[in-house]
């Protein structure tokens, strides 16, 4: 089987080459430069080219609060974008796997973690760019795509709020937290270590088309992962003080709950992700090195 992974020059695009590597899968890696998802050319010449047998789609606009101001262009990026990849995908006879998100969700619900087949009703530009790509998706290669929401992701390469944690707890006495959002902290290399597990399967099990959640198991607020982050770095996780989200006004408004069920994984025969308090402690050895050099 030959991947191709659109996006890999991101943080999760980074991970999943990466991750096919290890596996020993004929992976080829195209960036933005080499794959340009807004292009119906550079789509088509891709696909031409290196014949792939299995998508996955990275790329994407991530700014969520510029997506307030700039909806075209992430709607662009987000949503046509996933539909020529699609489009190519059925041409080619080829796999997608289509990663999303969690704001395609209102944010508002509280205890219970939201099933794939929850309504969505995103409340910002940047989730309604994403539930666009989810559609077009789903529409064009209805019985040969996985779309697979994650969120709260962290890892070695890129910015991430776990980073910037590990920054702040250098750079300063106390560090101020918002405590009233929660959701699942997830590392990038767990994500990709599950969507090389899904992609084969779209050749092979029915049930492994549709909607899955790409997220760890468990929750925490951004104020309860930040204290995790300081303890694991040896620092006193009192430092990290706790606020609300009155603190930190954004463009867009952030999910209050976020966390994401997982019984689509348990339908195919996975275990879904592990807990995240797991893969923060495994992750955060690998991420102070490569902040370090």
């Amino acid at each position: 089987m030959k991947w191709l992974v659109a996006g890999a020059g991101g943080m999760l695009g980074h991970d999943m080459v990466g991750e096919l590597t290890r596996r020993g899968a004929e992976v080829v890696a195209l960036g933005r430069a080499g794959l340009d998802v807004t292009d119906p050319g550079s789509v088509e010449s891709a696909f031409a080219e290196h014949r792939p047998d299995l998508v996955v789609n990275c790329a994407a606009y991530t700014a969520v609060d510029d997506a307030e101001t700039d909806e075209e262009r992430a709607l662009l990026i987000n949503g046509e974008g996933a539909r020529l990849l699609a489009r190519a995908a059925a041409r080619h006879g080829a796999r997608l796997v289509h990663v999303s998100t969690d704001y395609v969700f209102d944010g508002e619900a509280r205890a219970t973690p939201y099933p794939e087949d929850h309504p969505t009703a995103p409340r910002t530009a940047y989730g309604r760019t994403k539930l666009a790509g989810e559609q077009a998706v789903l529409k064009e290669l209805p019985g040969a795509s996985a779309v697979v929401r994650t969120a709260w992701l962290y890892g070695v390469h890129g910015r991430s709020f776990v980073r910037t944690m590990l920054e702040l707890e250098q750079r300063l006495d106390t560090v101020d937290v918002v405590d009233d959002q929660r959701g699942q902290p997830t590392w990038t290399a767990d994500l990709a270590a599950r969507i090389a597990q899904l992609g084969p399967r779209l050749s092979q099990d029915p049930a492994a088309h549709g909607i899955f959640h790409g997220t760890s198991s468990g929750e925490a607020s951004w104020y309860e992962l930040a204290r995790e982050v300081f303890r694991s770095a040896g620092a006193d996780p009192g430092r990290v003080r706790p606020t609300d989200s009155r603190a930190f006004v954004r463009p867009a408004p952030r999910p209050a709950y976020s966390a994401l069920g997982h019984a689509r994984w348990r339908e195919i025969g996975l275990e879904p992700s592990r807990d995240w308090k797991s893969a923060l402690h495994e992750a955060l050895p690998h991420i102070r090195k490569e902040m370090s050099q």
